[in-house]
């Protein structure tokens, strides 16, 4: 868990098909695997900015 216990849940909403390899690449390190997938991550700096990076790809709650 993170130092202050907050977790994020996200969840990819939209196809990385004719995406930037980038984004596909981000959505593989958050640990999603397709439209549907859900995950449960520690509310980090780095995990932010992931987010930041496939916003229109993914809904994020928490």
């Amino acid at each position: 868990m993170a130092e202050n216990g907050k977790t994020v849940q996200v969840t990819q909403i939209a196809s990385v098909i004719g995406r930037k390899p980038g984004q596909a690449g981000t959505l593989t390190g958050l640990g999603l695997r397709g439209i549907g997938s859900t995950r449960t991550l520690e509310d980090t700096p780095s995990v932010r900015g992931m987010i930041r990076k496939v916003a229109h790809l993914i809904k994020v709650e928490g």
